[in-house]
């Protein structure tokens, strides 16, 4: 049974974000050239494979996140900003900012400082 697993590894990997030409940006109707696709099992599997790829972009996007605001808010910062201060600069709300900054510190190794 290795090679249900195998397959489902490989299904789970996402697909490369690659940009796309500015003329093809500047249709609204074109996304990632999905658009185009006539075949509904090659558009489904394409589709799943951008989802896939954009969820683990924002997922890693929102680590550098905390990670940054674990580092703006270090007291050892001589322009340490305060969780009202990140929260007003990421337009998210003080808790949020909290946590986050919280989240970035076990990033960093899990010491607060």
């Amino acid at each position: 049974m290795a090679q249900p697993e195998r397959k489902e590894q490989q299904r789970l990997r996402p697909a490369p974000l690659l940009f796309e030409p500015t003329e093809a940006v500047a249709d609204p109707e074109h996304f990632f050239d999905l658009e185009s696709m006539d075949d509904p099992e090659e558009l489904l599997a394409r589709a799943t494979e951008l989802t896939l790829a954009f969820r683990a972009a924002t997922d890693r996007a929102a680590e550098y996140q905390a990670i940054a605001a674990a580092q703006l808010a270090d007291p050892r910062r001589f322009d340490r900003l305060t969780t009202a201060d990140i929260a007003q600069r990421a337009e998210w709300t003080e808790d949020y900012a909290r946590k986050m900054v919280e989240f970035g510190w076990s990033l960093l190794g899990g010491a607060r400082p």
